[in-house]
């Protein structure tokens, strides 16, 4: 009988252990949840797509994605050519821009910028808004809306500073003679305000102008525009 006794009380004494060690788990276990629940959310993923063809031209496709914080892709060829999208990166500001004109553009959801009269093919332009599986787009030849060509500008700027980057780089890698050509229109273009971030070319102009393998006249342009460049920061 002492015997029944002792092994109903341990069985007891387990049982209540049990409750108190799970009463103490959940305890412990409130501010990991809290925690995870605090968490802020992940971020949007949005991304903005400007697609713009224009046959017989040079180039005839251009397709530059951006994501918010400034990662995308360029893809700058002729039609002919295969897709090859290159990774890019641009200023948070300049991404915050483009964001902003999309959002006053509804982010492309349901309207309409084609002007709706005859005009000369200037390349069909296309703006798309990304969103998981939520996608608005629109397509227009000319269009006369402010905010529109804004947003038309900086991508525009966006392609031939690639562009320009690209061509820079290949000149002083295979084609050195060429490179003062290169430079010319460089120069061009940043004194028409035409590249969005002229300071992405700062370390290759400043190798170009350091290297004696490159002849004279090109490594002082080269020098020059840095300096105007650095000036205007």
């Amino acid at each position: 009988m002492g015997l029944g006794c002792s092994a109903a009380r341990q069985g007891t004494d387990f049982l209540a252990l049990a409750r108190r060690a799970a009463i103490l788990g959940a305890f412990l276990l409130l501010p990991v949840a809290a925690a995870a629940h605090a968490l802020p959310p992940a971020a949007s993923g949005a991304t903005i797509t400007f697609r713009k063809i224009f046959k017989s031209s040079y180039p005839e496709f251009v397709e530059i994605k951006i994501n918010e914080s400034g990662a995308g892709t360029y893809d700058i060829r002729q039609l002919s050519d295969d897709p090859s999208p290159q990774p890019m990166e641009v200023d948070p500001s300049v991404a915050q821009k483009i964001f902003a004109f999309a959002a006053k553009l509804h982010d492309f959801d349901g309207i309409d910028l084609e002007m709706h009269r005859r005009i000369a093919n200037l390349g069909q332009k296309t703006f798309q808004y990304q969103l998981g599986a939520v996608t608005h787009a629109v397509s227009f030849n000319y269009t006369q809306d402010s905010n529109a060509n804004q947003l038309l500008d900086i991508f525009e700027g966006l392609a031939r500073q690639q562009t320009d980057l690209s061509d820079l780089l290949r000149a002083m890698r295979y084609d050195r003679l060429g490179v003062n050509d290169v430079l010319l229109q460089v120069q061009k273009d940043y004194d028409r305000n035409l590249l969005i971030e002229p300071q992405k070319f700062l370390a290759s102009l400043d190798q170009l102008a350091a290297d004696e393998h490159f002849i004279n006249i090109a490594r002082e342009k080269a020098h020059d525009l840095a300096a105007r460049i650095r000036a205007s920061r």
